[in-house]
């Protein structure tokens, strides 16, 4: 049996809004590994650098606990070689709900609720309810039991707090589907694949919810679709 799994789990926050802004010169793509049956009861589990692995036995519990020992061994052995990849630890030094716009300098001003002056009621409802819908979105990120993993792994575990994700580079031709993918597209290849979940309707108030914290990790970076 092949599965993919997460491998960035030793750098991840599974606090519920554990979340951070992204690295803007993070480009290198996240690491995720193949497991396949060896002899002798144990499993070898292969960085999609195909040279670096580990091994684990074969009938080990699918934990989170145990899914981060994985991550955590492959990891130390990625970043040795790779020492000058510190998008991870900028990551892990930010641990913010990124906030949306200030639309304060909008009081006042026309196009309200029924075209009428925007009021401070306006901006704090639009802020309340944007920042929830973000929020809602990290939970589910950080959640393998919400996106239905089988073998416990969570979107963080590759992506730290949505980190190297850049949803501002899509519409862009991804390898893994061949063809031009949406970031929802590339967000269910993500949860069918390393996830092992559950693929989500595309308009479904979970997928809404992902794009959303997504793409709030991302504030501030200029749109360039297509961009590798």
């Amino acid at each position: 049996m092949r599965m993919l799994i997460g491998t960035r789990a030793a750098f991840a926050s599974l606090a519920l809004l554990a979340v951070a802004a992204l690295h803007a010169g993070a480009q290198d793509a996240a690491p995720t590994a193949t497991a396949a049956g060896t002899a002798g009861g144990e499993m070898e589990v292969k960085l999609c650098d195909n040279k670096t692995t580990t091994t684990v036995p074969a009938d080990q519990p699918r934990t989170a606990e145990n899914g981060q020992k994985i991550a955590s061994a492959l990891m130390a052995q990625w970043l040795e070689k790779n020492p000058d990849t510190g998008w991870v630890k900028d990551e892990l030094e930010r641990h913010e709900l990124v906030m949306p716009a200030d639309n304060n300098a909008l009081i006042g001003r026309g196009q309200g609720a029924t075209y009428s002056a925007i009021t401070s009621e306006d901006v704090l409802l639009w802020r309340n309810e944007t920042v929830k819908f973000a929020a809602e979105g990290s939970t589910i990120f950080h959640s393998g039991d919400k996106l239905k993993s089988q073998i416990a792994v969570s979107c963080d575990m590759c992506h730290p707090h949505a980190a190297n994700t850049h949803p501002e580079t899509y519409p862009k031709f991804q390898p893994q589907l061949g063809r031009v993918a949406l970031l929802r597209d590339m967000i269910n290849w993500c949860i069918e694949h390393p996830v092992r979940g559950e693929k989500l309707d595309p308009d479904s108030a979970n997928m809404r919810a992902l794009e959303a914290y997504i793409m709030a990790q991302r504030k501030g970076a200029a749109m360039d679709y297509g961009r590798r």
